[in-house]
């Protein structure tokens, strides 16, 4: 199964990734398993500063293999996961399946939760590949209870073609959406990477507000 990508405007468009044929080995990247100590806590931490100190419910979209929702299920949040990978969705429910979680297959941009409504959306590098962007952040903030908040982990990967969405842009795109919006730059960190990086890496912490 394949990603539906597009050009996000900024850069050429990433190839086409099967991602069940992907999920055997997803974890092996440090900041995908979080299996060094070092780094799994190094997300942990930030995690702790995006999501609410009270116990919540958390949509994670575009989970993969389930390493972030496991660290928000570890933090007393109730966790959804969706992923359009049949292949990680399976191994995320085997990553918690002692944990208060559900994983379920579908797409991210349109996830299948019916008129569910959740206290915070999660999104770690999906955003950029999937089509029409501003659409799926209405979207998304349309799945928030009131006081919600989106969590937005993104990027713009590469030098010599670069692809992903500047943060610049991803907070320009989430201002009409939110009540208060801040940047937080990731790139610095290398515990979180498991290495030294040199590309633009940052997290966006949109709070919804009262409706």
């Amino acid at each position: 199964m394949t990603t539906r990508i597009t050009d996000d405007g900024d850069g050429p468009a990433p190839a086409r990734v099967d991602w069940d044929a992907q999920a055997a080995v997803f974890d092996d990247e440090p900041d995908h398993g979080l299996r060094d100590p070092d780094v799994r806590a190094a997300w942990a931490e930030r995690l702790r500063g995006w999501l609410p100190a009270h116990p919540c419910d958390v949509l994670d979209l575009g989970c993969g293999t389930g390493s972030m929702s496991l660290l928000a299920a570890e933090q007393g949040h109730r966790v959804t996961g969706i992923d359009l990978s049949p292949a990680m969705v399976e191994r995320a429910r085997a990553k918690l399946a002692d944990r208060d979680a559900a994983f379920l297959v579908g797409d991210a941009a349109q996830p299948p939760v019916g008129e569910r409504r959740f206290d915070v959306v999660l999104v770690r590098h999906v955003l950029w590949a999937l089509p029409e962007p501003d659409r799926v952040l209405r979207h998304w903030r349309a799945l928030l209870r009131p006081a919600g908040r989106l969590v937005l982990i993104e990027g713009r990967w590469g030098s010599v073609t670069p692809v992903g969405i500047p943060a610049h842009r991803l907070t320009m795109l989430v201002r009409p959406l939110a009540e208060e919006i801040r940047s937080e730059p990731l790139s610095a960190d290398a515990r979180l990477w498991g290495r030294e990086v040199d590309d633009e890496r940052y997290a966006v912490v949109a709070e919804a507000g009262a409706a």
